[in-house]
């Protein structure tokens, strides 16, 4: 494996971001999570963009926040669930580096994310029925395009940090005197 970036794409609730922390830590890389940069970068929240802009523009500024990753080495980049959506951004995924998709099951993902506010997509009547068609619609993207499929489950986070260093070669295990982590988001 290269110094090129890792790049973490799945449903919202899989662990993509706690992931990639423990990720880059392991690895002494840095770490970007594209939704908090797009915060910081505005100045507001997601679900505000998503008021005032519509998913349309969110999912703008969210390629935009991708495509400012081409070129960049040693960094893990956790993804929006939704950036596989545009045909650019699978494109550009591949070109900043390895992609690997964090499964989990649409109950893991509804239990992970039932009572977060912070999550405009879930907002409806039926967010477990949002959550399953969101799965089934992004699911062969996500399998398009990723380089290495590691299933979240109910695994403490070091096992999944230890199996993506496995899949894309990148060195050592975590040993188990170093494994502080204990779950998943």
């Amino acid at each position: 494996m290269s110094n090129q970036c890792i790049v973490l794409v799945g449903m919202m609730g899989a662990g993509k971001s706690t992931v990639g922390k423990a990720l880059a830590k392991h690895l002494s890389w840095e770490f970007t999570d594209t939704d908090h940069l797009i915060e910081h970068q505005t100045g507001v929240s997601i679900p505000v963009i998503f008021e005032i802009e519509g998913e349309a523009g969110f999912r703008r500024r969210e390629s935009t926040a991708l495509a400012s990753f081409v070129g960049k080495e040693r960094q893990v980049i956790a993804t929006g669930g939704g950036i596989v959506l545009a045909e650019e951004n699978r494109a550009l995924l591949k070109q900043i580096g390895s992609v690997v998709y964090l499964s989990a099951s649409a109950t893991e993902l509804y239990q992970r994310t039932r009572l977060d506010k912070n999550r405009p997509l879930l907002q409806g009547p039926n967010p477990r029925k949002k959550i399953e068609e969101l799965l089934a619609n992004r699911l062969p993207l996500y399998k398009e395009c990723a380089d290495v499929v590691v299933e979240t489950g109910r695994q403490p986070v070091y096992q999944i940090v230890n199996k993506i260093s496995l899949a894309l070669e990148l060195g050592q295990k975590i040993p188990p005197t170093e494994q502080k982590a204990t779950g998943t988001e």
